[in-house]
């Protein structure tokens, strides 16, 4: 669904990316593991073209994003949805409306079918009696199924989910892994995960690229992940092999 050729960034003299190559199959979930500062997040960026790259090409379903404009990219973004490291809701807003907002931004939908479409992604996330709640009324886990649900009302084929575990505890991380797989399940998503957190990339992959300096030094299913021979993937799978 999504393949990334010989990618490549800079800002300024700081090169981020370097020949990137990545191919993200549908209907599986692509984790891509590394450190903070590695490209992780720019990398995301290029995905769904709010970053051009300097040089090479991100394909979605065979069309070349990073030379669209207008419409055409417009277009091209509405095949993915976005899960934010904090699930950046609005706190003024209740989660009915949270979920409501790409809807009234981006279609002309009536009333009544925003809020059919909005009860049918709570129902999904199983949500479905917490739409009259503000966020600040849910917890982190909760939370995060408000931003899955409205990551995919507008029906995308790809959700990208950034850091989805980054600073929850170990029951709520699991909550949220149990929610990314069943997300693949029911809804039938291509994902892509960024993450540092090798326990949860284990569990929601199906394949796993690791980036190290902008550049990938691995890229496999993850049943063979530990049996990477780059020294950088070892020491950095030790850091969490070595807890358990």
């Amino acid at each position: 669904m999504l393949e990334l050729i010989d990618v490549n960034k800079a800002f300024g003299a700081q090169q981020v990316l370097r020949g990137v190559n990545l191919k993200v199959y549908r209907g599986k979930t692509r984790v891509i593991l590394g450190l903070s500062g590695s490209g992780k997040s720019v990398l995301m960026k290029h995905m769904i073209g709010l970053l051009r790259p300097d040089s090479g090409q991100i394909l979605v379903d065979g069309e070349d994003l990073a030379t669209l404009r207008g419409h055409a990219l417009l277009s091209a973004r509405r095949k993915f949805g976005m899960v934010f490291q904090q699930a950046a809701l609005f706190d003024s807003m209740t989660v009915n409306q949270n979920v409501a907002f790409p809807l009234r931004e981006h279609t002309a939908m009536s009333a009544q079918a925003i809020n059919d479409r909005v009860s049918e992604k709570l129902r999904l996330v199983g949500l479905s009696d917490m739409g009259q709640k503000f966020p600040s009324e849910l917890s982190g886990g909760m939370r995060k199924r408000v931003g899955l649900a409205r990551a995919i009302v507008l029906d995308p084929v790809c959700v990208l989910y950034d850091e989805p575990t980054t600073g929850l505890d170990p029951v709520t991380t699991d909550n949220v892994d149990t929610m990314i797989m069943e997300a693949k399940r029911d809804l039938n998503v291509t994902s892509v995960v960024i993450s540092h957190d090798v326990g949860s990339a284990l569990k929601v992959a199906d394949d796993i690229a690791v980036i190290h300096e902008g550049r990938i030094v691995e890229d496999c299913p993850k049943e063979h992940i530990k049996n990477s021979s780059h020294p950088f993937v070892q020491k950095f799978l030790q850091t969490w092999y070595g807890k358990q």
